[in-house]
């Protein structure tokens, strides 16, 4: 373990080893759900990642069971009944898009378990992804009436491609690990007693390579997101807050608070 401090998050935990550095989304009992101080967190904790001289690789991951179980349903239904909040929150989405996209070290992300909503996002937007086979990863946006503007639709498309990034965004459905692997989604799918290793092996490879050949090509990859992002975040974070303040988002929220299919009008 390395003896230089890490920063202290409410919602994050952070190691480092080796000169790999492992970023935990800490909610375990809230599966990760993402509350206002993640939010501002996860804009914080990439940007400290790219200046961290004593790291060379990043890891993603969530601690208990699940990965993220996307935004945490008290503070979205706060945010329903008060939308004028909701602006600064996904001013601060696209901070944590381009604070991900602007990080040169590799980013591995280790998805012990379900990834939805914005914790799909998170990480789509890593390197590399090696899931527990009994995950599942979706966003969701449209289930409770809102407009997957907060990244989403870049990095799907990019993935997968425009066909069937818009079959997953327009239903919300959640994809199993093994045929998120088959669709190009993710890398790796594979049991979860042995995501830790292939996590390890695939960190090891990378530190054990030369490190500016592999920042500077990360670099070159990125710069085509970069620039679909630029083009596209903007309008979506637009068009998400616009959706936010619509009947309904309100009943989508209702219907998920009370555990039943939504009714949603033609407004």
């Amino acid at each position: 373990m390395s003896s230089e401090k890490v920063p202290a998050y409410k919602t994050l935990l952070l190691t480092r080893k080796n000169r790999l550095l492992t970023i935990m989304l800490n909610r375990p009992d809230a599966l990760n759900s993402v509350n206002l101080a993640m939010h501002e967190e996860l804009a914080e904790v990439f940007v400290f990642a790219a200046a961290d001289p004593h790291s060379d690789v990043i890891v993603l991951t969530g601690a208990g069971r699940a990965f993220s179980a996307g935004g945490d349903l008290d503070h979205v239904k706060h945010n329903a009944e008060n939308p004028h909040l909701f602006d600064e929150e996904v001013r601060i989405a696209k901070r944590i898009v381009f604070a991900i996209l602007d990080l040169d070290k590799p980013l591995i992300c280790r998805l012990n378990g379900h990834a939805v909503g914005l914790g799909a996002t998170l990480a789509l937007f890593c390197d590399v992804i090696f899931a527990a086979d009994s995950a599942k990863i979706g966003d969701p946006h449209v289930a409770i009436g809102l407009v997957a503007g907060d990244g989403g639709a870049v990095i799907w498309p990019q993935r997968i491609g425009l066909c069937k990034a818009k079959e997953y965004l327009l239903t919300g459905e959640l994809i199993p690990a093994k045929k998120a692997e088959e669709i190009g989604l993710i890398n790796h799918s594979l049991p979860i007693a042995e995501l830790d290793a292939a996590v390890d092996a695939f960190a090891e490879r990378l530190l054990a390579g030369s490190r500016n050949a592999i920042r500077w090509t990360k670099v070159l990859l990125n710069l085509e997101l970069k620039r679909v992002a630029t083009a596209v975040i903007d309008t979506g974070i637009a068009y998400e807050a616009v959706s936010q303040r619509s009947p309904d988002h309100r009943e989508g929220v209702q219907a998920l608070i009370e555990k039943r299919k939504p009714v949603f009008g033609r407004e």
